[in-house]
């Protein structure tokens, strides 16, 4: 292919990259633009995209009409221990299942798989019966304890990431009397930074979106998350869409503020999660 023809090419994906970007970014746009609009703008046509005025105060309305701090901060630690908890178990099952051999290793690692086939609804009933008995209904545990079990998908990730690095590491540091745990925690542990870090992204990014884990096992108002709060903005003859948009992008900005801190990182993970099987 000539020079001129890779050129066209690439300006043809760069195109297509642009027009799917913003196809996706509509969405906030609209959310962005409704939060700044005063009442009378709303529902007009043509929509308007530039309000005017700019209402200021919808910010002021959404964080002082409901306890929004109060829901921030069990957002916060929801979120928090969550990714903990994660990032403390499933780096020890990828490792387990990666690097040390033991029987049924093989077995195990196709049941973890055959469980990410498994729908999410399918065990509500089930494990909200189990929380039930233990007497967490009504806490956060049952929103920050599956975390400390792993996941399957964090744990494949792992598993993915660990069978990448070259066994002469562990061989030299075994002859050094290195115990298995050093090997894990001092060489193999700091190597997969990226891992770690896209792991725990994605594990703080579903605790806080998470909406039917707090719906389920939530009843005191005063413990609600964002997602729940952000609910109390729909009254019963009508809803503030206003006040409501200013509390989704002030509940979306810290999602998209961390993801740009760790975006490298993060598509290094994922990209090299799967390049060796």
């Amino acid at each position: 292919m000539s020079k001129l023809g890779k050129s066209y090419g690439t300006l043809a994906i760069y195109i297509v990259l642009t027009v799917t970007g913003i196809v996706f970014l509509l969405p906030f746009i609209w959310m962005l633009s409704t939060s700044l609009k005063p009442d009378t703008q709303l529902f007009v046509s043509p929509p308007v995209w530039i309000p005017n005025p700019i209402a200021w105060e919808n910010y002021y309305g959404a964080i002082t009409s409901v306890p929004f701090f109060t829901y921030m901060r069990n957002t916060l630690i929801v979120a928090s221990i969550s990714t903990f908890g994660a990032v403390l178990s499933t780096p020890l099952a990828g490792y387990s299942l990666a690097r040390i051999k033991w029987r049924g290793r093989e077995t195990l690692f196709i049941i973890t798989l055959a469980v990410m086939m498994i729908p999410a609804q399918v065990t509500m009933v089930p494990l909200f019966i189990v929380f039930s008995k233990m007497d967490m209904v009504g806490t956060f545990l049952p929103l920050i304890l599956p975390s400390f079990f792993g996941s399957p998908f964090f744990i494949f990730l792992m598993r993915q990431f660990f069978k990448q690095l070259p066994k002469d590491l562990e061989d030299a540091a075994r002859i050094d009397g290195c115990s298995e745990f050093g090997i894990y925690f001092r060489i193999m542990l700091p190597l997969i930074q990226p891992a770690i870090l896209t792991v725990a992204l994605f594990q703080f990014m579903n605790s806080w979106n998470d909406f039917m884990g707090p719906l389920i096992y939530l009843n005191d108002e005063k413990m609600y998350t964002l997602q729940l709060g952000l609910q109390q903005f729909k009254q019963a003859y009508n809803t503030i869409w206003n006040q409501l948009m200013a509390a989704s992008v002030l509940v979306a900005l810290p999602i998209i503020v961390l993801y740009f801190f760790v975006q490298k990182s993060f598509i290094q993970g994922i990209t090299f999660g799967g390049i060796k099987g």
